[in-house]
């Protein structure tokens, strides 16, 4: 409720004026306060705008939403409808991402050789290969090529033809031994002969040599005592076959390769053919019968 006025007036209280100094200064400072608020109001704005700009360059951009109408109020139903079909037609179907068909894989690309740099101007020293030495083998040469080439030697273009040496064919050997004919022989001291091999041996005979037409000789040799230096000279004989029999009495030899061997009546050894042998002693009664083939035969006295 209002107050009941008391009808007594009261004076106003009034302010006291400014000085015109004052509100000059005041004046100012509102000024230079409101440029800065201004300052600050453009700054902010500035970098708010770059910000924006910023913003949009780094955001996708994105499709703009078609606009939907507005049904006006108190449409009906039938009204509502119609602009929920037309809305329904402006906005675009969704479109199907496509799949990118998988294509061959593609070859990874070549990479460039590394450029050829320049050779250095030294010499490098080749490495000698060891070298294996060559076996050759000698191959047998045939018989018909050694026939030609013995017959036909080889000419060089310097050389001049030789004349082929004349072949003289060796004797024609005998075929099969020689005829032999009968013999026979009987003791007699008078065919003991001292015209044989030794001097210290007496020679008999058989007569096989003349009766086989030289291929063999028999005898019967008697040794003459005593034994001396003569007798004992190493020897060697050439033969096809010597075989040696004690008839009576005993005999010592030395055989190369054998030794010393003691020979009695009865006792048979054969010498083979170049054997060096030695007669050491005998006895005075020695005899031994010789058979030996060829009946031409060599002997070699060696001391």
């Amino acid at each position: 409720m209002a107050k009941p006025s008391t009808g007594r007036v009261t004076a106003a209280k009034v302010k006291p004026a400014a000085s015109p100094a004052a509100v000059g200064k005041k004046a100012k400072t509102t000024a230079v306060a409101s440029n800065k608020k201004a300052d600050a109001k453009k700054a902010d704005a500035k970098n708010a705008g770059a910000k924006k700009a910023a913003a949009k360059s780094a955001a996708p951009k994105m499709a703009a939403a078609p606009k939907k109408s507005v049904t006006p109020k108190g449409a009906s139903p039938k009204q509502a409808a119609s602009v929920r079909k037309a809305d329904a037609k402006k906005t675009p179907a969704p479109q199907k991402a496509v799949a990118k068909k998988a294509g061959p894989p593609k070859a990874p690309a070549r990479k460039s050789p590394p450029p050829i740099k320049a050779a250095a101007k030294t010499v490098a020293m080749k490495k000698t290969a060891v070298r294996r030495p060559v076996i050759r083998t000698a191959m047998p040469t045939p018989a018909a090529r050694r026939a030609r080439t013995a017959a036909a030697p080889r000419k060089s273009a310097s050389a001049p033809p030789r004349k082929a040496a004349a072949v003289v064919a060796p004797p024609p050997k005998p075929i099969g031994n020689p005829p032999q004919t009968f013999t026979v022989s009987h003791l007699n001291q008078d065919d003991f002969k001292a015209d044989g091999l030794r001097a210290y041996a007496q020679y008999r005979d058989l007569g096989i040599a003349a009766a086989t037409g030289g291929l063999c000789q028999a005898h019967v040799i008697r040794f003459v005592p005593p034994c001396t230096n003569e007798v004992r000279k190493r020897h060697t004989h050439a033969a096809e076959l010597q075989l040696v029999y004690v008839l009576q009495g005993w005999m010592k030899n030395e055989f190369e390769g054998y030794g010393e061997q003691m020979m009695s009546a009865g006792s048979c050894w054969l010498q083979p053919s170049g054997i060096k042998h030695t007669v050491l002693d005998y006895s005075a009664d020695c005899e031994v019968l010789e058979i030996i083939v060829p009946a031409d035969f060599k002997t070699e006295d060696l001391t």
